[in-house]
């Protein structure tokens, strides 16, 4: 996707502040964070929403997950609690329009969110 935020990031044509990267997927801190520890999880490949997910995007969702908690893990707060949020189109509160989880932790969250 040409004019992707998310996409040029992984292609590192943008910088960002990178805390991983594979083959598959990319985290980067947030530029405007909403908690001590704030991540973003991407796929590598464009996906605009959740609802444009196909069976064909089933690992790499999964490994998604697994990245957020390993990062979680590196930065302590594991054991004492973090929220991962994914925001699915307008209304949802997505304003970039690649799949993207939100990581946060090393602040007490609140319920429910705002």
């Amino acid at each position: 996707m040409p004019d992707c935020l998310f996409c040029k990031i992984a292609e590192g044509t943008i910088p960002a502040r990178l805390v991983h990267q594979d083959k598959d997927t990319v985290a980067f801190e947030d530029i405007n964070p909403q908690a001590p520890f704030h991540v973003l999880v991407v796929p590598r490949r464009h996906v605009a929403t959740l609802n444009d997910l196909t069976r064909d995007d089933d690992q790499v969702m999964g490994k998604l997950f697994r990245v957020a908690a390993t990062l979680a893990k590196e930065k302590g707060c594991a054991e004492s609690g973090y929220r991962v949020l994914l925001n699915t189109n307008a209304e949802g509160g997505q304003v970039v329009f690649h799949v993207h989880m939100h990581v946060m932790g090393g602040r007490q969250m609140a319920w429910p969110p705002g």
